[in-house]
Order: C-alpha cells, then sequence, then structure tokens
C-alpha cells in the first residue's frame, strides 16, 4: 500500500507506499491516506486488479510477483506476491477459488505489511459468444515499524557520536485490518471490460492516529484483434488497452498497446498520474515484456519517467513468474455439449 499526507504529502503521493510513511513518522503528521500499490503487468497479477479474474484465463494458475519501486533512493519500496487460483470442471464451471498473499517493505524506514486474502468467483454464461464473471474478496493485513535503524536527536552527543537509546516514545504497536472488495468482467473471444472496487469498508490503517484505506476504482478493458488465431498453431495479434483508478485524491489513466506473436509479448503502456498533490501529472511509460514456454510465464517491465519528477526518481522493475494449466480435452468435452465459456482475451503472457 502507498501511504500519503494530505497537506504535506505532494511528493509522497507520487512516490510509493514507504515514503509517505517515512514522512509521517518523521514529521509527526496528524492525518494521512493510504493507497494501494500499482504494478506494471496487471494481466499477471490479475487477481490483485479484479477478484472476478479468478479461474478467468486457466483452470489453474500459480504466480509469484516481485517490484521494486524507486531503486535509486536509499530504500527502496519492494512487493512480492504469490497469487493461486483454480477452477474446478464440475458443476459446469462455475466456480473460481483464488488465494493472494502480498508483503510490502520501505527499508529505510523498516516498514513492512502482510496482507493475505481469500478470492471467490462465478462465472456464467450471457450469450454463446458473451461471459460474465463476478468476483469477491476478503484480507486480512497487517502492518508495523521496526525500529531498529532509527536514529533521534537525542541519541546524537556533541561530538556527533552515537549514544545509548533514546527517550522518544516510539510505542506505534502494529495494526490489523480487515478488506472487502468486489468486481465484475464481461468479457468475449476478443474483447473484455473490467470493473472491480476494493476496500469498500475503508478499513483503518492509523498507528496513532486515524488513517483510512480509502475507496479504490478501476475500470478497464481491451480489444485483441487477431492476424492469426491460436488455433492456427501460432498465435499473431495486437491489443489496444486502457484503464481509470481513482482512490482518494489520486488518480491514474493509461493507454497502452500488447503485440504477441508466440510465445512473446511485447507492450508499452503510457501513464499518467494526477492528483491534489502540488507538482503536477507525472508521466511515465511502462515498458513490458513476456514469454511463455509450455505452462510457464516470465514476464518483466521497467517503469520510465517521462516527468522531470519521475525521471529523477528512478523508475520500478517488476518480475512475474507464472505457472499456467489448461484442460483442453477437458475444454473440447464442454465445447461439444455448448457449455463451455470463451477465453478472456487479456495479454497474460
Amino acid at each position: 500500500m502507498l501511504c500519503s499526507l494530505p497537506l504535506r504529502g505532494a511528493l509522497a503521493r507520487w512516490l510509493g507506499r514507504g515514503t509517505a510513511l517515512l514522512l509521517a513518522v518523521g514529521l509527526a503528521a496528524p492525518a494521512a491516506q493510504a493507497q494501494d500499490v500499482y504494478f506494471s503487468q496487471p494481466f499477471a497479477t490479475r487477481l490483485h486488479a479484479n477478484p472476478a479474474f479468478t479461474g478467468l484465463l486457466d483452470d489453474y494458475s500459480v504466480t509469484l510477483s516481485y517490484r521494486n519501486q524507486l531503486p535509486s533512493l536509499a530504500g527502496s519500496f519492494v512487493t512480492t506476491q504469490a497469487a493461486a487460483d483454480w477452477r474446478p470442471d464440475k458443476p459446469g464451471q462455475h466456480h473460481a477459488f483464488g488465494l493472494l498473499v502480498d508483503q510490502d517493505r520501505a527499508g529505510s524506514v523498516g516498514y513492512t505489511r502482510i496482507q493475505a486474502g481469500a478470492l471467490y468467483a462465478y462465472h456464467t454464461r450471457l450469450t454463446r459468444q458473451v461471459a460474465l464473471s463476478g468476483g469477491l474478496r476478503a484480507s486480512y493485513g497487517r502492518q508495523r515499524v521496526s525500529y531498529g535503524n532509527f536514529t533521534f536527536g537525542d541519541q546524537i552527543s556533541a561530538d556527533g557520536q552515537l549514544t545509548g537509546p533514546s527517550a522518544e516514545a516510539i510505542d506505534f504497536a502494529p495494526s490489523n485490518y480487515l478488506s472487502v472488495g468486489t468486481g465484475v468482467v464481461l468479457y468475449s473471444d476478443q474483447a473484455w471490460l473490467s470493473i472491480a472496487g476494493q476496500h469498500l469498508n475503508q478499513p483503518s490503517l492509523g498507528f496513532r492516529a486515524q488513517s483510512q484505506l480509502p475507496l479504490l476504482l478501476n475500470v478497464s478493458g481491451g480489444y485483441k484483434f487477431f492476424v492469426l488465431k491460436p488455433g492456427a498453431g501460432r498465435e499473431l495479434s495486437y491489443t489496444p488497452v486502457a484503464a481509470y483508478s481513482r482512490q482518494g485524491g489520486s488518480q491514474r489513466v493509461e493507454a497502452g498497446l500488447y503485440f504477441t506473436a508466440s510465445p512473446v509479448t511485447l507492450g508499452a503502456v503510457y501513464r499518467n498520474l494526477f492528483g491534489n498533490t502540488g507538482v503536477g501529472p507525472q508521466h511515465v511509460l511502462a515498458v513490458v515484456a513476456g514469454v511463455q514456454a509450455g505452462a510457464l510465464r516470465l514476464g518483466y517491465s521497467y517503469d520510465v519517467g517521462l516527468s522531470s519528477l519521475s525521471a529523477n526518481l528512478g523508475g520500478a522493475h517488476e518480475i512475474t513468474l507464472a505457472i499456467r494449466a489448461f484442460d483442453k480435452l477437458e475444454n473440447a468435452y464442454q465445447r461439444l455439449r455448448r457449455r463451455n465459456y470463451p477465453i478472456a482475451p487479456c495479454p497474460a503472457f
């Protein structure tokens, strides 16, 4: 999650989760808001984006993700995530279940957060070509600050040497919270529309002061144009995508294009970040590359800052590794019985 200060957090809103927490602790800000991490490979980390993606692309999958944000700073902000989903064949491939576990770390402030969530999705076919998935997510989170690498003024002597422990009150107890989210995905073989709302209960994340996790709204979609369909032995396609998200006072608008010549997928996504920050909109270009080999998928992306501030702060490295399985024989059997679902075409490598 990304924490930001409403008055003094203009820079922190854009930076990331850990910077704002550092400012919040160091400046003793009376109020703060919090925001979620945003992945540059939202289709590889689709369970994080919308619980309705659970079981939508595969019979089962396991995905590991790693994001290192602003690595040029002294303490980078690192997110690791493990996701898994499973869609049973019976009854009727309607139900899917998932698990999502992620951890955030901000090295220079000793901040850690771990969150574990259960997901459920129900799939139904509206017509022969169009299907709908609705999902729910319930997560339990815990965040804390470690004070082992903090140095306060009363620990520094007149000659600059470090003395004993500080007399500062550093009794910030760990914070626990429960978050609930939901979403829907409307899709066909070539197009999809995703709408998701996270943190519907807006849980409190405060240490000493109340700090809420605002409602996150995300709308995204795309359309895949096939030059060669996968049934021809090799997929050749291009997919324009667009998305909008809003959380608290921050907004993101993005548009991009993915090109797939199996087993390789390449993409570029332009992102505009803006809000009540006082530093103006920030522009970022995310460059994405993915490859698949059988059931194995590997993705890498790098965020390039296009504005002066975002360029000076550095980018973000992101790596995803997934194992995905799809029962073609069962799908063929369901197709004969006219019970199979279209496969959502989002470029998930």
